[in-house]
């Protein structure tokens, strides 16, 4: 199998998708479960022990590099299409955003639109130029240790040597998105954030009038499961069970909450934890974020030239060490339609007590 083969393969591998290609003169068809078997193989060929390794160590990073390069952009993409705008651009190039300025908006002279951009938790505020936003990129990477038994007993498998280098370059992404999400509503008029410390329906509807008031549509809520778990009717004194239908029970029995409310959108924000200890929630679950629908996307996130594979072989017990790099930024266009549900009865951390 020639090069652009293998890549096309390891391709397919991780997005766990069907293939079909030209094999030996004749056109095959491979299920996931044949990509994934005949990947293993020929990864087999490349890395089935220390010496195979060595010598084919350059084209397997070329391999991790590439499917990286094709998989994350994507996948992010595909994750937060409902209220994000990805773009890829080579190395050096800005990453350049245009707001779009409805004449709705022109007529009600509201266009002081600020942003907030931030990586790794530093954040700055300034004024856009205009309608125009420069997404400043910084490198985020994860790495991987490869055990040398592993190589010598030919238990690597691509896939999932791949997959756990996105993950973990996914989930960086995921929480640089909720950090500049927090830092935009630092910005957003005051009647635009409610917090509490259970949910109010009627202080959700309010919220909701205002971001439906702007660009000619329904807004969404972007929110983590348990928060949208919350969200069904209330009375002043709690759940108003007489207001739900039988339907409704029954979503909310199957899945934990509703499918949407009231006409509006729920996007899921993942959720994961910190670490192994299952103590800390890697999102803040209090907040829900309700965002403006229309053409605009306010979150913007910018992946910038190919990504890059090193690795670390000095370890004692002879593990190796893949480290990825990669330069991503996010912004989040604030304006005066975004708004905030904080419910402080949904904690962060979690304790038996």
């Amino acid at each position: 199998m020639d090069t652009n083969q293998l890549k096309t393969l390891a391709f397919a591998a991780v997005k766990q998708t069907p293939l079909s290609f030209s094999h030996n003169g004749k056109e095959e068809t491979f299920n996931v479960e044949t990509v994934n078997e005949t990947l293993r193989k020929e990864f087999d060929k490349l890395a089935g022990n220390a010496r195979s390794f060595r010598r084919n160590k350059d084209l397997i990073f070329e391999l991790i590099e590439e499917t990286i390069d094709e998989v994350l952009p994507v996948r992010v993409e595909q994750q937060y299409e409902a209220f994000a705008e990805t773009r890829v651009v080579s190395q050096g190039d800005k990453v350049i955003f245009r707001k779009r300025i409805t004449e709705a908006s022109r007529a009600r002279a509201k266009r002081e639109f600020v942003t907030r951009v931030g990586l790794a938790g530093r954040y700055e505020t300034f004024m856009l130029d205009g309608a125009e936003l420069t997404v400043t990129t910084g490198a985020i990477g994860g790495a991987v240790r490869i055990g040398f038994e592993e190589f010598l007993d030919g238990r690597i498998r691509f896939d999932e040597l791949t997959s756990v280098l996105l993950e973990g370059m996914d989930e960086f992404i995921y929480v640089e998105i909720a950090k500049a999400l927090d830092a935009a509503y630092e910005d957003v008029p005051t009647n635009n954030v409610v917090t509490a410390n259970r949910f109010d329906e009627r202080a959700m509807d309010s919220l909701l009038a205002i971001a439906d008031s702007y660009y000619g549509g329904n807004s969404i809520i972007v929110c983590t499961n348990e928060f949208a778990g919350t969200m069904v009717p209330t009375t002043g004194s709690g759940v108003n069970y007489d207001a739900f239908s039988s339907g409704m029970k029954d979503e909310l029995w199957r899945n934990g909450r509703l499918g949407d409310y009231k006409g509006h959108t729920v996007v899921i924000l993942r959720q994961s934890m910190v670490d192994v200890t299952n103590t800390e929630k890697v999102i803040d679950p209090s907040n829900a974020y309700i965002l403006p629908s229309g053409n605009e996307r306010p979150v913007k996130i910018a992946f910038e030239g190919d990504t890059a594979v090193r690795e670390s072989d000095d370890n004692d017990d002879w593990s190796r060490e893949l480290h990825t790099y990669k330069k991503f930024g996010v912004a989040v266009f604030t304006n005066p339609a975004m708004c905030k549900y904080q419910n402080t009865s949904l904690s962060k951390t979690i304790s038996r007590d």
